[in-house]
């Protein structure tokens, strides 16, 4: 694996526009020594190669969906009224984007 440095931090940082100071980079670090240390833990367990990796924490037991049945529709008139500004049926909502 790779060694870790401020330099290699400072060149992932660049890559993605992130601006850091100094004592952040070191912060940074001292994580990133912390954290590939369990790793080296975790990878030192035996029998960890051939454990099945977890995609969700608790066993899934439903493998299907319910239908979609509607029960008590509303009107338009109904699901609008309470809407600030509506336009054609449709509740107006303000420009968000520039």
């Amino acid at each position: 694996m790779k060694e870790v440095t401020i330099e290699t931090l400072k060149r992932a940082a660049d890559r993605i526009c992130l601006d850091m100071t100094e004592e952040q980079y070191q912060t940074l670090l001292e994580e990133f020594k912390t954290m590939l240390a369990q790793m080296d833990l975790i990878s030192r367990i035996e029998g960890v190669d051939e454990a099945v990796p977890m995609t969700f924490p608790f066993p899934c037991t439903h493998s299907f969906l319910r239908e979609d049945e509607p029960i008590n529709e509303l009107s338009v008139e109904e699901g609008l009224k309470n809407a600030p500004s509506v336009h054609e049926n449709q509740i107006k909502l303000p420009k968000v984007v520039k």
